[in-house]
Parts: C-alpha cells; sequence; structure tokens
C-alpha cells in the first residue's frame, strides 16, 4: 500500500484553532487527532473528512496528504515510549497528563538520554509559578524566556545540530510556537524536535489541546496510582511513526500484539478485583497472568530518579525490548514471577 500521510506541519500553520475549526465542519476532533498521530491511517478515513481538512486549510488535497516520505524515529531506549509511541524526529510531540502521573520525570529523562546522545536540550521558561520544572533544569543547555529568544539560541546552535525543544502550554494558545515553527520552517530549520505539555494538567479534558501532532503520549492514572511508571497508557498513546512502512513490520506486529494483549488484560483486571481470579476460565487466567508480566516488564528504572528509587537506570535496545516482549507473549516467560519483571531493562 502506497505510504502516505497528513502533512501535520501544514495544518499547524494553516489552522491554528483546529478543534474549533473541526467542531464547526462536523468533524469530530479525536478522529482529526487520531489522523495526524497515525492512529487512523489516511488510507481508512473517510473521503468526505479528507476534503473537509483540506477545506479548512485553503489547500489541495495534494497539499495536504504526504506521499512516500520516511517518518523518522529517535529511539529513546524507554521501552514504552519505543515500543507503544516512537518519538517523532522533527515532529512536535505532546504529553497529555495530570499533575502527579510522572510526565516531567519522562521530560527530564528523555532530556538526560538526547542531551547525552549529542542533542542540544532548550526550554522555553512556563509562564507562571511552576518550582517542579526546577527539578529538570540540570538536563537543559539553553533556558529562554519568549520564542524570540528561542529562535536566536536556535539559529545560533547551527543547522546540523539536532535539537530538542520544550515549552508549555501557554505558549501554545497564545500562538507563539506556531510562530516559532513558522519561522525555523522558512529557512529550512528542520532538525528541531518539540515537546508540549501542560502543567496545569488541564490538557487531558480537551480535544486536540496543542493542534496537530505527530505523536502522543496519553498518560494513565492507574497505572500512576499503582506506581507503574512510566505510567504511559499502551492503548491511547500513538505516532505517526507507527503508519504504513513507517515502522519495521516486526516491530508493528509486536505492538500491536501487545496491546490486543493488555487491552484484554485490563478488562479482566476490573473482573479479577471484583470476583477473584478462580472464577475466570483457564485461557483467560494465561490470558491475565501474561499481560501482568507485560505491563511490569514495561516498567523502567529511570537515570534521572536512582537517587530517588535507589534502581540504576536502564537502557534498553529496541532490538532486545522486541525479544523480550515476543518471548513474554508467547509464553516463554510464563514460570517467571512478576515482581523479578517490574523496574528492570532487559530481561537476561
Amino acid at each position: 500500500m502506497e505510504n502516505v500521510r497528513l502533512n501535520v506541519a501544514l495544518l499547524r500553520r494553516k489552522v491554528p484553532n483546529l478543534t474549533s475549526a473541526a467542531k464547526s465542519v462536523g468533524l469530530r476532533p479525536a478522529t482529526v487527532s487520531n489522523l495526524c498521530t497515525g492512529k487512523i491511517p489516511v488510507g481508512r478515513a473517510e473521503v468526505r473528512t479528507i476534503i473537509a481538512l483540506a477545506e479548512l486549510a485553503e489547500c489541495s488535497l495534494d497539499d495536504l496528504i504526504l506521499r512516500g516520505e520516511k517518518v523518522d524515529m529517535i529511539e529513546t531506549k524507554i521501552k514504552a515510549i519505543d515500543l507503544f509511541a516512537p518519538l517523532t524526529k522533527g515532529g512536535t510531540n505532546g504529553l497529555v497528563a495530570r499533575p502527579g502521573m510522572g510526565q516531567l520525570v519522562v521530560l527530564a529523562e528523555l532530556f538526560y538520554r538526547l542531551k547525552r546522545d549529542g542533542h542540544i536540550t532548550l526550554l522555553l521558561s512556563p509562564k507562571g509559578e511552576h518550582p517542579e520544572v526546577q527539578d529538570i533544569l540540570e538536563h537543559v543547555d539553553y533556558t529562554v524566556q519568549t520564542t524570540d529568544e528561542a529562535y536566536s539560541k536556535i539559529m545560533g546552535v547551527g543547522a546540523n545540530q539536532e535539537i530538542v525543544f520544550a515549552a508549555d502550554r501557554g505558549h501554545v494558545a497564545n500562538g507563539t510556537i506556531q510562530e516559532l515553527h513558522d519561522k525555523l520552517e522558512s529557512v529550512g530549520m528542520t532538525s528541531v524536535t518539540t515537546f508540549l505539555l501542560d502543567l496545569s494538567g488541564q490538557v487531558v479534558d480537551e480535544d486536540l489541546p496543542y493542534g496537530p501532532l505527530e505523536t502522543l503520549w496519553q498518560f494513565d492514572a492507574d497505572l500512576a496510582a499503582r506506581h507503574k511508571f512510566p505510567a504511559i497508557n499502551p492503548i491511547q498513546s500513538t505516532s505517526s511513526v507507527l503508519e504504513g512502512a513507517h515502522l519495521d513490520q516486526h516491530h508493528l506486529s509486536i505492538q500491536q500484539r501487545s496491546q490486543k494483549l493488555l487491552r484484554r488484560y485490563r478488562e479482566l483486571r476490573s473482573l479479577v478485583q471484583v470476583r477473584g481470579i478462580e472464577l475466570l476460565p483457564d485461557t483467560e487466567v494465561q490470558t491475565f497472568k501474561r499481560g501482568e508480566r507485560l505491563e511490569a516488564y514495561l516498567t523502567q528504572p529511570f537515570f534521572v530518579a536512582e537517587q530517588f528509587s535507589g534502581i540504576k537506570g536502564e537502557d534498553v535496545e529496541m532490538q532486545a525490548m522486541l525479544e523480550d516482549i515476543r518471548k513474554i507473549l508467547d509464553g516463554s516467560y510464563d514460570s517467571a514471577e512478576v515482581d523479578s519483571l517490574s523496574y528492570i531493562g532487559s530481561i537476561r
């Protein structure tokens, strides 16, 4: 099948308030979001939806739909991210969480890992008082107060340097982030990978709070409450890297099998909490226990949390992670204790 995707950058530029605009023409914001991240492939979208988006952006279908262009990922060596919603290189990646779900820890860890791997890290200071942001500053090369200052820093670093940039939603709402993206695009600066977050947590209750995204990380209250970190929802999180030919088919197969198992595990977990595991059929008991093991394996010790957790941070290479998960799915670790899979790197 032809490799096609939406031109998310064009949508961001042409339709600043996409949520309201989508609703005004009868489109569900969730559908638009899923098309942008690739959760719904463009080839499966209704023709009227694509036409409506083109009309909103005042562009042709050829401009709205990109054909044959590869979307690159940045391997973070964080299992839950690399498996379910890979980080889109040069794209806009949104974190959706309420306070206390660990989004700042994930952002700090990403900054630590990417800086270690040669990226320049830059943070646009959030508006208002947010003392919790202090915890990530040691992993930031440059902290700026305005998007104009961010632009100057990025241009000073140079086009050959990979840059990661983070900003709070307050800067998205007033349009300054889009203006920054436009200025960078106009000079051919495509090596900036952007993270958007919302320190207030209001982002959870809104559709398309950041506008179109290449990657969406939805944090999960249940995982956070049970201290299963990083608390990234394996079902709701998604990335345009997953669409079409952008991802290795083995990776895509493992990702889809994992989602299927965890989706059923979550249903069974609710039943087990009420009725006990004894009333489940044997086949469902096996599904429940494998889901429990996979959920445990997807936790991971972070380098930035070593002083608090007492556990050394771990990198997990993509191929090692996929092989570990394949074995969990196939039953090779059915005799393993769940606790032995929690907060480890790869299975040794």
